[in-house]
């Protein structure tokens, strides 16, 4: 058998590599940034960096005072500090009108934000921010909850009852069943079987609000609210007849087969119309009156205006709602004298270079950004004078070669940004999209092509609305040439119905 040989030898390699600086990378984050997080990063920096400082600007640069050169430094010596008060009693007596503008409670915020001392007495501006955020609201089950407390009933259906409620979803529907519940309960002799369940759960449907919350399926839902209704408001010839469609005919309702069921009814149509109209009442959902999903706040980072004087459209920027940054003059001189030692030297140098990045990088954002709005505003002109149906095929590689710039910057450009514009606020991505060519030659994009869409299936009759074949046709009549599956694609997009639902007999 052969011994092992080891060898050492040398070999040279030619390859390329390209490793993004951190400068850089802090550089597209930012950039990617919508203006909520960039507050928020700017004033992490700020609170970490302390060579970083805010100041207000005003259009000829910062604010200075009146007599740079009188300053004077309140500065608490090491020895009687009565001496120290009794200075400031002096300072403050000679120069109160000046004390009570810049230190007092009653400070602008803005001033506050601009820098300076914070004494007991003044305001906090993120603790009146977090005052005036509103609370999480209750949710379904916890509502739910205080509503079975307060209930008339036993205290052993209490107890089934709040098992029950752990079991509740988001729109009110008990969608496991109760012999799961009851295998989930814990062991005892007080564990419940699901006959008991039933009792307490009908007992639970009856009296809470909204009705038809902790219904089993979308059937037993709309009953209980048809309940409800009744005992309010008395029978009708119409609710007793939803009643019945619901309870017999659902699957043919949910489908518009309205034809089925007038023959298996033996209704006339005029009833089955009027029940039918009726159940618009109803909810499939009630857990959602209770607990709504409120609206994403949307901040826009660029405001869209028209120069009628120069007959064009100008984009601002808001984040005039960021502070303005500077390095601070004292971390500067520390970081040049050299009676500071080299650890604190060093450690002033790193924080210096962060804040000057950090401004480079909010500078080159804001450039970039209106120069990419610049670009929109030109090529989407027709959608500013005319509505979405103008919009204009715009790839994100054509706006690049036009800046110079690589695409992957003009992506991270429009990221999650939004701009306010006459025709109200509209994701800045949403310009950027592909087309199609019409006949003569005009291009198209893909949501002029939907909004389109949307015109023909308003305009239809109802009583025969068009199949997606006859609306790959009308499209045709005005130049678009689409697949029959791009109908389809994009009419689902649009929460139109098929054909049949669309149909009104």
């Amino acid at each position: 058998m052969s011994g092992m040989r080891f060898e050492q030898g040398q070999q040279m390699r030619l390859g390329q590599q390209m490793k993004l600086a951190p400068r850089v990378i802090q550089s597209m984050e930012i950039l990617q940034m919508a203006l909520p997080e960039l507050e928020e990063r700017v004033e992490q920096e700020l609170e970490s960096n302390a060579t970083l400082e805010t100041f207000e600007a005003t259009a000829d640069g910062p604010i200075k005072s009146d007599d740079d050169s009188d300053e004077r430094d309140l500065t608490v010596g090491e020895g009687d500090a009565a001496e120290d008060f009794a200075r400031l009693d002096a300072m403050e007596s000679s120069y109160s009108e000046a004390f009570e503008n810049e230190y007092s409670a009653t400070r602008a915020p803005r001033e506050r934000a601009a820098g300076g001392s914070r004494l007991a007495g003044e305001r906090d501006a993120k603790l009146d921010a977090m005052a005036n955020t509103a609370a999480r609201g209750p949710s379904l089950a916890e509502q739910l909850a205080e509503q079975w407390d307060l209930a008339d009933v036993d205290e052993e259906t209490q107890r089934l009852g709040r098992l029950i409620l752990e079991h509740l979803d988001a729109d009110g529907y008990l969608r496991t069943g109760l012999d799961a519940i009851a295998d989930r309960a814990p062991e005892g002799p007080s564990r419940p079987d699901a006959a008991r369940l039933e009792e307490a759960l009908l007992v639970m449907q009856a009296v809470l609000d909204p009705p038809g919350v902790l219904a089993r399926n979308p059937r037993e839902c709309l009953l209980i609210q048809i309940d409800a209704i009744e005992d309010a408001e008395g029978a009708t010839e119409t609710l007793r007849d939803a009643r019945r469609l619901i309870a017999e005919h659902l699957d043919d309702l949910s489908h518009n087969r309205l034809p089925a069921v007038a023959e298996a009814t033996g209704l006339p149509m005029e009833r089955i119309r009027a029940a039918v109209e009726w159940m618009h009442r109803l909810s499939l959902a009630p857990g959602r009156a209770l607990v709504r999903e409120s609206a994403p706040i949307v901040i826009p980072d660029a405001i869209v205006e028209y120069d009628e004087e120069e007959d064009r459209y100008v984009a601002h920027l808001t984040d005039g709602r960021l502070p303005s940054l500077r390095i601070n003059p004292s971390y500067n001189t520390m970081a040049k004298d050299r009676g500071v030692d080299k650890k604190t030297r060093d450690f002033i140098k790193t924080n210096l270079s962060n804040a000057h990045w950090l401004i480079d990088a909010l500078h080159q954002r804001r450039q970039t950004l209106l120069r990419v709005l610049n670009v929109v505003l030109t090529a989407q002109r027709e959608f500013f004078d005319y509505g979405p149906a103008s919009l204009k095929p715009l790839p994100m590689t054509q706006v690049a070669d036009q800046l110079g710039v690589h695409v992957a910057t003009v992506s991270r450009a429009v990221s999650g940004k939004h701009i306010q514009t006459p025709r109200g606020v509209h994701p800045l991505r949403m310009f950027f999209t592909g087309g199609t060519q019409t006949r003569t030659g005009e291009e198209v994009s893909w949501e002029a092509v939907r909004q389109a869409l949307r015109e023909i299936i308003d305009a239809e009759d109802k009583a025969k609305p068009l199949s997606d074949d006859a609306l790959v046709a009308e499209l045709k009549k005005r130049g678009i040439d689409i697949a029959r599956r791009t109908v389809a694609k994009y009419r689902a997009q649009l929460g139109i119905p098929s054909t049949r639902l669309r149909k009104r007999h």
